[in-house]
């Protein structure tokens, strides 16, 4: 094993995923105890500063730097760009998860609903479906030139449906709420409301840069045992006796 190698394996305290960590549990205690009560939705509307968060982040952050990356990749070949896109899409893929689960968390008790294949929702999975299969490319193409170009190419395209989603609540007739943040106007929230979204935007992104960071690790730490894992094989076979024909 390599120096490089030998040292993304020492165990080490992530300042970071512990700043996160410790954001994470203040803005949940400012959630649940110095947040107000909005008087239509109820309780259920705390859903929101979970949801919300994860959506911009996994929509126009994770992916955003999936098919920025990726095109990059494309044209200068660094295989750094490569594994920067894999770790953004799959902590993208993770964030997104959590955008779905929490939606009809929120849908049932406002809309009498789980589910409706409105525009908004259903666009958003089938993105969450397209950068699954993403990592599910990437797992199942061994040579690593063609498993980057390949990947780079559907994570560009995925990345094309971003403005569909977020365009689709002023083209299509929708359940889902107008923008109340991403609009030309002032946010239309309370200004308690409004710092209690900025203190969940600000942890869950510290989170999300906490975790591409565990992860780029990973990838360079799996990248490096498979090319000793190639060269100790390509030494053993130079090394083992031909047949005498």
């Amino acid at each position: 094993m390599t120096a490089s190698a030998r040292e993304s394996d020492r165990p080490r305290f992530d300042w970071l995923l512990a700043l996160a960590v410790v954001a994470m549990l203040a803005t949940f205690v400012r959630v649940a105890y110095f947040t107000p009560v909005e008087a239509r939705q109820g309780l259920a509307q705390k859903i929101f500063y979970l949801h919300v968060p994860t959506a911009f982040i996994a929509l126009y952050v994770a992916f955003a730097i999936v098919g920025l990356t990726s095109a990059m990749y494309l044209w200068l070949r660094d295989e750094r760009l490569d594994r920067i896109a894999a770790s953004a899409a799959e902590v993208g893929v993770v964030y997104m998860a959590v955008v779905l689960l929490t939606g009809p968390m929120w849908a049932k008790p406002i809309w009498g609903t789980w589910w409706t294949w409105d525009a908004r929702l259903t666009l958003t999975l089938f993105a969450w479906f397209v950068f699954l299969g993403y990592l599910i490319l990437r797992g199942a193409i061994e040579d690593e030139s063609t498993r980057s170009r390949y990947s780079a190419v559907l994570g560009i395209l995925g990345t094309l449906l971003v403005p569909f989603i977020h365009l689709s609540v002023y083209l299509f007739r929708t359940l889902h709420p107008m923008p109340i943040l991403l609009k030309p106007s002032r946010p239309s929230l309370p200004n308690d409301m409004l710092l209690t979204f900025g203190m969940a935007f600000v942890a869950l992104t510290l989170l999300f840069v906490a975790l591409i960071r565990i992860r780029y690790r990973l990838a360079v730490t799996l990248d490096a045992l498979g090319h000793e894992e190639a060269a100790e094989e390509a030494r053993v076979g130079t090394l083992r006796p031909h047949p005498i024909r």
